[in-house]
């Protein structure tokens, strides 16, 4: 009788052993997605012509034959009822303070998953002493994740940490053509400005740093929230994943390179 037993026990092991090697089904990804944030995540300047360009976005692009898998082609592939719903909220020159907004807007998009890339704005100033206050930054973080928390299926919500930016100007400040953009068109001259001394360009990493561990801290305070670990933030990128347009976003290559470091950060 026990020879019995084991002889149908067995089949039965083996077969919850294969089920639970399954690969996840299509079931298991969103059907709609949102992305929430700033001109990065517009794609601004990302190539051939100045502008937004979201059908490059890291996130939610769409856009055929340049040589960026966003978010939402890989999505596509595994959940193809995903398709059409992939919302831009993001805004070009976006600070923290438009992220509970965009919140709201994915919200009633009714997003099953989103993704988050702030920040660049809040430190990307005239000069660092106008940089958003960290506690500032800290409360409209956590007032986008709780109404995202606060939504009916609870969406997946991703955080990326945000580019180094005293990496962008390590790799590029020897550029003539770098220096001439960035101050003719004043950008990010909290960090970029020829007149900046090193100790003025650290405040900003000190800034950049205390950011980067608020969006790990406020996320951390949500079961639905997930982090890259820094691991954007880390990334060493190079002259060649910044569009040569502004000398300041990414372009297509480090669109690439973004989707590629986030989509193995939140899946």
């Amino acid at each position: 009788m026990r020879k019995v037993a084991r002889f149908l026990l067995y089949p039965l092991l083996f077969f919850f052993i294969l089920a639970g090697a399954q690969p996840a089904t299509a079931a298991s990804y969103p059907k709609s997605m949102a992305a929430l944030g700033d001109s990065i995540t517009q794609a601004t300047n990302v190539c051939c012509w100045y502008g937004d360009h979201p059908a490059q976005s890291w996130s939610t692009g769409g856009g055929r034959f340049d040589g960026i898998t966003s978010h939402y082609e890989r999505l596509l592939q595994l959940q193809p009822a995903i398709l059409g719903k992939n919302f831009n909220d993001s805004r070009s020159g976006a600070r923290a303070s438009a992220l509970p907004g965009q919140a709201a807007a994915a919200a009633g998009q009714r997003a099953e998953y989103v993704t988050i890339l702030i920040g660049a704005n809040d430190l990307c100033t005239s000069s660092a002493s106008t940089m958003t206050p960290v506690e500032t930054f800290r409360t409209q973080v956590n007032q986008a994740l709780a109404t995202l928390d606060q939504m009916r299926p609870r969406p997946k919500v991703f955080v990326s940490s945000i580019p180094n930016i005293y990496q962008l100007w390590s790799v590029l400040h020897t550029s003539a053509t770098a220096q001439f953009v960035w101050s003719a068109a004043q950008i990010c001259q909290s960090m970029l400005s020829t007149a900046n001394t090193e100790e003025m360009r650290q405040q900003v990493v000190q800034r950049e740093l205390a950011f980067n561990a608020v969006l790990a801290e406020t996320c951390g305070n949500y079961r639905m929230c997930s982090t890259d670990g820094g691991a954007v933030y880390n990334y060493n990128f190079t002259a060649s994943d910044v569009s040569v347009l502004d000398y300041f976003h990414p372009s297509l290559q480090g669109q690439a390179k973004l989707a590629d470091i986030t989509w193995k950060a939140a899946w």
